[in-house]
């Protein structure tokens, strides 16, 4: 008999007016008025860690490592900006870049797959490149329309906004695909104060 297994991912999540500015951007985008597969906005995430399917009796120590390595984290400054487009699988996903602190975001990934690992717990080992997708459009439109698509994304500069909780979501497949947070974790460690003189 085999296993129950989810399909899980650990995110951080745009606060909401990173979302709503963001979104009115994109509603001029070409993908958009061709309702070209966009990504709805509230399945925005930024990925920290894809762990794939995992077994539904491993699922209480991944919790354990992601309370642990948020609490001795500190929330992490960041915006989105820019954009581009690349290929995966059959066509094109259009995604929004970041800005802020994504060193500290980068190191945070690091630290929750390493941490992961102890436990067994496997992630997607690709180098970590933060965004957020926004559409996959695949040959659903032009070409020179997804280049103009991708100038707007590359000159987008958004609003700052604070990753302050990691988030375990389990990703649901199929006709209606959609994202059910499992579990929050607050980053509660201060940033560290500048030294005064």
């Amino acid at each position: 008999m085999t296993a129950e297994r989810q399909r899980l991912f650990v995110a951080v999540d745009p606060a909401p007016h990173a979302v709503a500015d963001l979104s009115a951007l994109v509603a001029d985008l070409h993908v958009a008025k061709a309702k070209a597969r966009l990504a709805a906005p509230e399945r925005w995430h930024i990925t920290v860690a894809f762990l794939g399917d995992v077994a539904v009796e491993q699922i209480d120590g991944v919790t354990s490592v992601l309370a642990a390595v948020a609490s001795g984290s500190a929330a992490v400054p960041l915006r989105i900006v820019g954009g581009g487009s690349f290929n995966r699988g059959p066509g094109t996903v259009l995604w929004a870049g970041l800005g802020g602190d994504v060193d500290a975001l980068a190191a945070l990934a690091r630290r929750v797959r390493r941490e992961l690992r102890r436990v067994r717990v496997r992630s997607d080992r690709k180098p970590y490149r933060p965004h957020l997708t926004i559409a996959r459009p695949g040959d659903r439109i032009a070409r020179d329309l997804v280049k103009a698509d991708v100038a707007t994304l590359a000159a987008y500069q958004g609003p700052e906004w604070t990753a302050s909780e990691l988030r375990l979501m389990r990703s649901h497949l199929g006709p209606t695909p959609h994202h059910e947070p499992l579990a929050s974790f607050p980053l509660t460690t201060p940033a560290c104060p500048h030294r005064t003189a």
